[in-house]
């Protein structure tokens, strides 16, 4: 189900959005997110991971951000003071998807050694809503470490999406796999309007 632009623009229209994309085969559904948002006028800043490049290139979410993407903690492309501190302070929401058992573990020991974890590490999350889009092999998922992993998460106020289940591209079918895009950008909405 397509989400309409025109519906969506009076909730992103103007806000800042950041979107960081791990290394896992549901990266290109965050292509999907990023036009959707774009369309509602929303302006969309994209992280990238290493990973994340060998799945889908930093042009294409440059050509559909219509912004620089940022796939490494020393890149300084619009501004000399620290990238992370500018980027965190001017967003309205972030969003993570999809967000990979590493990117989880990470961010729940509060590791920096990526653009995506650097820039996430300076956001507030009691002002900015921080969502993350699970998205891994349902044994990966049902792992004990990961479950720890997300309840800290959660503890620490960002909000899980998912994951969902169904089909893998490891042919398995359970839980594990990134929700929908339609879901995150309707999840995004929510977290937008809650937080004013």
């Amino acid at each position: 189900m397509m989400l309409d632009p025109a519906k969506l623009a009076p909730v992103f229209g103007s806000r800042r959005i950041l979107i960081g994309v791990s290394g896992g085969i549901a990266a290109y559904k965050a292509c999907t997110v990023v036009s959707r948002l774009a369309q509602a006028g929303a302006e969309i800043t994209v992280l990238m991971t290493d990973a994340a490049t060998r799945f889908v290139t930093p042009l294409t979410f440059q050509a559909l951000s219509g912004r620089p993407v940022y796939t490494s903690q020393w890149q300084h492309s619009e501004a000399h003071d620290p990238q992370h501190i500018a980027l965190a302070d001017r967003c309205d929401a972030a969003l993570v998807a999809p967000c990979t058992m590493d990117m989880m573990a990470k961010l729940a020991t509060g590791r920096t050694d990526d653009v995506i974890a650097l820039v996430l590490s300076a956001i507030d999350r009691s002002k900015t809503p921080v969502l993350l889009a699970p998205a891994m092999n349902d044994a990966m998922w049902n792992q004990a470490s990961t479950k720890r992993n997300a309840a800290t998460l959660e503890e620490d106020g960002f909000i899980l999406v998912g994951p969902g289940t169904g089909w893998q591209a490891c042919r398995h079918v359970g839980t594990g796999r990134m929700v929908e895009p339609e879901d995150l950008v309707e999840a995004l909405s929510r977290a937008l309007a809650t937080r004013g």
